[in-house]
């Protein structure tokens, strides 16, 4: 008779900070986008949140570091990622990427007939910018009118709602071409962002098994995990998720155990645990991989934190403090010049090793900004996201 394999949220917490590099950072030396894979990638709505979620999981690594492995060794890409966001993926692995992601059921469209782009539409479209991109750097507006020039005019009438303007047509599948790997961002022209097409990668996995290697990599990094949580990292559907995981575990490719006394998986055979929690302080930015991925939400952000780190049950909202592996503390920096002052809200009493690792975590937050930091303890009073 086979014995169900228990895990502690501890257990989980402890497993998961060390594989994020936050147990302790990844050594000197370490590829930046070998850390940006082993987190599923780096959220980079703000490039800034992206350079201070690499490097405060690795030594020495500055926000110039992260830029030079965007722009000019390219080991980063810049793209639409998991949940159609921005994130920095290793270059790599964006055909693992792209074959799992557009793997993914979509929902219907939130736009009005009238509005959306049918599936003939959208693949045109991407096709379009692929071929506009294609050895090229270009900036929106330019994009726009290639992408136009393309399928015809329907493609760039103004009728998608988005921050009180009406965008082209087209753009309501950018992130799809993202994912189909025919779109990445490219370096800054002026203020103005440009879009280029990803140099061509040789897939290190059988596009047909993606979504399974997916799983795999997902639950290696933040298992436990059911479906449910997969889903919601992913934006995916779940009932989708959870064919899946029963195709899996009936492959005998992922192995259910019990986390905190209810059923959830990790990668088969991948049952070695710390018995304790994680220990020490940690600053992490918003919407840092571990505080999105991580669940259950209850045990990430208990008593207090829920309140003040959540934004609807929406994690990322603000950069957090953790102690010993949970969120107990919300930050916010504002920078002056080549100074930064942290305001560093704490919801729990800090020891005195705590306060001194705070101070430490601020010293290497101003290290990875290429900024002298100040520390100040206290009342964040901006709110989410500024």
């Amino acid at each position: 008779m086979t014995t169900t394999v228990e895990i502690t949220w501890d257990a989980a917490s402890a497993r998961r900070a060390e594989r994020q590099f936050l147990a302790g950072p990844a050594g000197a030396g370490t590829p930046v986008a070998e850390v940006a894979g082993v987190m599923l990638g780096a959220h980079a709505q703000v490039l800034s949140a992206a350079e201070l979620s690499l490097g405060m999981r690795a030594d020495g690594v500055t926000r110039a570091d992260v830029r030079a492995a965007l722009w000019d060794d390219r080991s980063l890409i810049k793209t639409y990622g998991p949940r159609g966001t921005v994130h920095l993926l290793p270059a790599r692995e964006l055909p693992l990427f792209s074959a799992a992601l557009t793997a993914v059921p979509r929902g219907p469209s939130p736009l009005p007939p009238g509005v959306r782009l049918t599936e003939e539409q959208a693949g045109r479209v991407v096709a379009a910018i692929g071929d506009a991109l294609d050895g090229r750097f270009l900036t929106l507006d330019e994009l726009s009118e290639e992408v136009v020039a393309r399928p015809g005019p329907w493609a760039g009438d103004r009728v998608m709602p988005a921050f009180q303007d009406l965008w082209p047509r087209w753009r309501q599948v950018m992130h799809r071409a993202g994912w189909a790997g025919t779109l990445c961002f490219g370096p800054n022209r002026g203020r103005k962002a440009t879009y280029t097409r990803p140099l061509p990668g040789s897939p290190e996995t059988d596009p047909g098994d993606a979504p399974a290697a997916f799983v795999h990599r997902y639950l290696h990094a933040y298992g436990p995990a059911t479906p449910r949580h997969f889903a919601r990292w992913l934006a995916a559907p779940p009932g989708w998720a959870t064919a899946l995981f029963g195709e899996l575990a009936a492959a005998g490719r992922i192995e259910e155990v019990r986390f905190e006394g209810a059923p959830a998986w990790v990668a088969a055979g991948d049952t070695d645990f710390p018995e304790g929690p994680p220990r020490g302080v940690r600053l992490l930015p918003y919407f840092d991989a571990y505080v999105i991925a991580g669940q259950p939400r209850e045990r990430l952000f208990p008593g207090a934190a829920r309140r003040r780190a959540l934004g609807g049950g929406q994690a990322g909202n603000y950069p957090v403090l953790l102690v010993d592996g949970v969120v107990a503390g919300v930050w916010h920096q504002r920078r002056r010049g080549r100074r930064t002052t942290v305001t560093v809200e704490p919801l729990v009493r800090l020891t005195a090793r705590q306060e001194r690792q705070l101070g430490e975590q601020v010293e290497r937050v101003g290290e990875v900004l290429e900024a002298t930091p100040e520390l100040v303890v206290g009342e964040v009073t901006v709110g989410p996201h500024a």
